[in-house]
């Protein structure tokens, strides 16, 4: 993998855990999520127009990727209600790497040498202990989330390689799995919607721009280079959403809590050395 490719995923992983913790911060998460997931919607019907369609044989994984991501969307949204981001995050995210190196290596055949199987386990053992590191009641939603992110992840590498074009792909995507959530909402909370909106705007507009920019690098680095590699090096995301959890937040983050984040943050790096 080339030092650009290694450093633009880098980036993409910054600008997911910024805007993860927009949606922590919103007073209300669904809303604050729809008009993240809006935005995106928004910016990628402008772009659009000036890009070729995706191939025709990566619609079928468009169109299950977008149900998917409504799913995981309003996941994120009631993870974040019920467990402290600094929890629901590394859980997230920590668990995926594991399950996408696995599925790839069905669905692709890609096969990784010890050293990245020696991260999985290490990852493996970081979520263990963060699983201890919080209240277990609110364990169960995350795992949940990191299987779908983990399936949404290999469809969507699989659509990006078929497409001829990872930008027009990731646009497509976020058009179609940005609006119905806004849509529903229009039809069932007008009212509450808009006034959300007139204060929260920019909180959203930012959060679209940091979720479409950070999906889109990724898909295209994965069809540069091994679905697997790319999605653990993506979680470094992790790292970067303790700090915003600890400065910006100012969550409590536990000594237990940390040293588990950073077996998962070794394990991550392991994996891209691997």
């Amino acid at each position: 993998m080339s030092l650009g490719i290694f450093c633009a995923v880098l980036l993409a992983a910054l600008l997911h855990a910024g805007w993860n913790a927009i949606v922590k911060l919103g007073g209300d998460k669904l809303l604050t999520t729809i008009l993240v997931t809006g935005w995106a919607a928004a910016l990628s019907a402008l772009v659009l127009p000036w890009l070729p369609l995706p191939a025709p044989a990566s619609w079928p994984w468009l169109a299950a990727s977008a149900l998917l991501q409504v799913g995981y969307y309003m996941l994120v949204a009631r993870a974040y209600h019920v467990a402290d981001m600094s929890l629901s995050y590394p859980l997230m995210r920590g668990s995926a790497p594991l399950l996408v190196a696995l599925a790839s290596s069905l669905v692709f055949g890609e096969h990784l040498p010890a050293g990245s199987w020696a991260g999985i386990a290490m990852v493996s053992v970081g979520i263990l202990c963060m699983a201890g590191a919080g209240n277990r009641r609110n364990l169960q939603l995350p795992l949940f989330i990191a299987l779908v992110i983990a399936t949404y992840t290999v469809v969507d590498a699989q659509g990006a390689r078929l497409s001829g074009h990872p930008l027009s792909y990731t646009l497509w995507l976020f058009l179609l799995s940005g609006l119905p959530l806004p849509l529903w909402a229009l039809v069932t909370r007008r009212t509450q919607l808009q006034a959300y909106f007139r204060d929260n705007w920019a909180r959203g507009l930012i959060g679209g721009v940091g979720t479409t920019t950070s999906y889109g690098i990724a898909l295209w680095a994965m069809t540069l280079a091994p679905v697997a590699i790319i999605a653990a090096l993506r979680e470094t995301s992790i790292l970067f959403a303790l700090l915003i959890s600890a400065i910006v937040l100012k969550e409590r983050i536990s000594r237990r809590r940390l040293l588990a984040a950073a077996l998962i943050v070794l394990g991550v790096v392991l994996l891209r050395l691997g």
